[in-house]
């Protein structure tokens, strides 16, 4: 039992290290020059470098055809970066004219809609505009006004006609009593001149 179990650890130890450097290997085989962030591109860099020990110091020692890559990948991913934030100027500022332009309509339509409301709200008159409650308080009162002048020229036509009538009363009197007069008169001038007669006749005969 003891065997088996020294077997298996020796086993164990042996797969181990096996399976850690086909990890390695797998790692690295994601790394690349062709592809990945600029990140992942230094560790391949980093990982594919020799180094050497000078003055106690440590080198790395990088392909330069490797070092020319990843520069240029650098530049190309600065240009690309670059690029993009000359769109993203661009588009920005087409989003800000846009934002100006709907914030100009944005105006225009307040203003229409103040003027629309101020229209709604104002009656025009004799050219001029005014606000409702002013036109009604001229309305009514030159309602009340020409209501007043029609009770005043009702009461002055009934004044009027009430005169009338009593005046064509008071002259109805007037010629019925001067007819009368008129009559009395001229039974008085009818009966003196039959007196008169009488007092010729008379005269006659005494003559």
């Amino acid at each position: 039992m003891k065997g088996f179990s020294t077997i298996a650890m020796i086993l164990a130890l042996s797969i181990l290290p096996a399976q850690w450097v086909q990890g390695q290997q797998e790692e690295e085989a994601q790394l690349s020059l062709d592809g990945g962030t600029i990140d992942s591109q230094f560790e391949y860099l980093y990982k594919r470098s020799g180094n050497y020990n000078a003055e106690g110091k440590r080198y790395e020692v990088v392909r330069l055809i490797n070092l020319n890559k990843i520069r240029q990948n650098v530049l190309d991913t600065i240009n690309e970066a670059n690029k993009n934030a000359a769109e993203l100027k661009s588009t920005i500022a087409t989003h800000e004219g846009s934002i100006a332009e709907l914030n100009k309509q944005l105006e225009n339509t307040k203003n229409n809609l103040n003027s629309v409301t101020e229209e709604k709200d104002s009656i025009s008159l004799l050219g001029a505009m005014v606000s409702k409650t002013t036109y009604n308080f001229i309305l009514w009162t030159v309602i009340a006004g020409l209501l007043l002048m029609l009770l005043l020229f009702i009461y002055k036509f009934r004044n009027s006609n009430f005169l009338t009538q009593e005046a064509k009363t008071k002259l109805s009197d007037l010629e019925v009593e001067y007819e009368n007069h008129r009559r009395r008169a001229l039974e008085r001038e009818q009966k003196i001149s039959r007196q008169l007669q009488d007092e010729i006749n008379k005269y006659k005969k005494s003559n």
